[in-house]
């Protein structure tokens, strides 16, 4: 009887173990089972041109308030909004009625000096009559040559009239606003502020491509013309202009512009698009890595979206191994089965 105990007590041990071999060699299935499937593809690197785009407001290169230096009555603009004109050309005439006679008393002085200075020849008057009869001519000269121009406006540069703000008969009173405003629009000019990292890159004569949106896929060319040389202590930028030839007349003042700037090329990992995964409640990005069976999770800086891959600054190095598909079920540290 007691052979038999000890016999089922040995038989119960060997039960015991099979059991526990056999949860094992569960478990074990059971984590191979649970393995995540993923699709990877190793990352490349290129070197990929650093370019910055800037909005900006075109505007003209020059532009003159044309206005009198004092009160006078409009007698006649010559020209209209939109109208091209040459430097020197007259704009506007004004009330010329008090130089009648101012030129009165200029033929009046032109012939006494005549006058005199036949007499001075042959000894009839003095040295101190001659002088003062050319003084009063030259006096009366100037005053008229004044008041020709200040009745005669002019342009101070070719270019085309963008604004005419009285009518012929007005009044024009001194201090208020221009009578006309005339801008040159060839060539023309952008304002961009340039982030202070690139101060070094930035230099005059350097392209810059122009893209307008009232000419949807054309650009335009510009060169860089001014680099100012402080930098803003708020923005911590500074202003660059660039010039951009207007022959054509195409661009005008007011259109809104995108300026995009090429500082030179980096060499830089190209990660697949499907490879990225945003934080949720975050705006970060992040890639799984693979690597013996593994998968890390890696914080990435982006760069520029290129085709279908994105620019990575940081987080990936060349020759890595990213995670495609299958990034749902992944956790940092994971084990992962790689499938095609």
């Amino acid at each position: 009887m007691k052979y038999i105990k000890t016999l089922s007590l040995s038989a119960l041990a060997l039960l015991a173990v099979s059991c526990g071999n056999k949860s094992e060699e569960k478990a074990e299935a059971t984590q191979a089972q649970e393995k995540v499937q993923v699709k990877i593809a190793k990352v490349t690197s290129a070197d990929i041109p650093q370019t910055e785009t800037y909005t900006a407001t075109v505007e003209s290169d020059v532009k003159n308030n044309i206005a009198p230096n004092a009160s006078y009555r409009i007698e006649k603009i010559y020209v209209e909004v939109g109208d091209q004109v040459r430097k020197g050309q007259v704009l506007v005439q004004l009330d010329a009625s008090s130089m009648q006679q101012m030129k009165l008393q200029l033929e009046n002085q032109k012939v006494e000096f005549g006058r005199t200075e036949q007499l001075y020849q042959v000894g009839g008057a003095s040295k101190a009559e001659y002088d003062n009869a050319k003084m009063q001519l030259d006096v009366i000269s100037t005053q008229y040559k004044q008041l020709v121009e200040n009745t005669q406006l002019l342009s101070p540069i070719s270019g085309v009239v963008t604004a005419r703000n009285y009518d012929n008969g007005d009044l024009y009173s001194s201090g208020a606003g221009p009578v006309l405003t005339i801008e040159q629009t060839n060539p023309v000019k952008v304002m961009v502020n340039i982030s202070e990292e690139y101060y070094k890159k930035v230099y005059k004569g350097m392209t810059v491509d122009i893209a307008l949106d009232a000419y949807k896929g054309e650009t335009f060319s510009g060169k860089v013309t001014v680099v100012y040389p402080t930098i803003d202590v708020a923005t911590h930028t500074f202003p660059v202009e660039v010039t951009i030839s207007n022959s054509a007349q195409k661009v005008r003042p007011g259109m809104f512009a995108r300026a995009t700037v090429n500082f030179g090329s980096i060499n830089h990992v190209l990660v697949p698009d499907e490879a990225l995964v945003k934080q949720i409640g975050a705006g970060d990005r992040y890639v799984y890595v693979y690597k013996d069976g593994r998968v890390s999770y890696n914080k990435v800086e982006l760069g520029q979206h290129i085709g279908a891959n994105y620019e990575i600054i940081s987080g990936v190095e060349p020759g890595d191994e990213v995670v495609i598909a299958g990034q749902a079920r992944l956790a940092n540290g994971k084990e992962v089965e790689v499938v095609k």
